[in-house]
């Protein structure tokens, strides 16, 4: 089961269960609904629904099939370091929102790189493609839903 409220508000996922030995690093997550209550500011959500009209978005199953095909591209997750540190996909790199600008040149030079950015839901990844657009990347996505989808979808992930 997965809702989600674009606006804001509850987002509900059904996650499976990820025990020791599976292979995902996890020692357990729990297997009821995993609710966030998420009560975004209007002036977020407004800043949010313009960089979305600026980048493309992927859904989950584009993402797999993209870094499949291109064993160059990377996967990124923009998300804080203590979240990163709690879980994220497997083979990720990380590079978090506050130092993107300063740092995805010197760890991505060729502007030309394919890279997948994924944050917690979504927002947060619209927004620093929309930044690395800017700064002259050419080839950077946003994953729809983000590390919350890739939990409900049963994603590889690791610590």
């Amino acid at each position: 089961m997965r809702e989600l409220d674009r606006a804001g508000g509850t987002r509900r996922f059904k996650a499976a269960e990820h025990r020791a030995g599976n292979g995902k690093g996890f020692e357990s997550f729990p297997s009821r609904d995993y609710v966030a209550h998420v009560n975004h500011a209007p002036g977020f959500l407004k800043v949010v629904q313009e960089a979305k009209s600026r980048v493309k978005e992927v859904s989950l199953s584009e993402a797999r099939a993209r870094l499949a095909a291109n064993l160059q591209a990377v996967l990124l997750d923009v998300r804080e370091e203590s979240e990163w540190d709690r879980g994220h996909a497997k083979n990720a790199q990380h590079l978090g929102k506050g130092v993107l600008e300063r740092d995805i040149e010197a760890r991505f030079p060729d502007k030309n790189t394919e890279i997948i950015m994924y944050c917690g839901g979504g927002f947060r990844s619209a927004l620093t493609c929309d930044v690395a657009q800017q700064m002259g990347y050419t080839q950077v996505r946003s994953l729809e839903g983000g590390y919350r989808a890739m939990i409900a979808a049963d994603w590889p992930l690791e610590r």
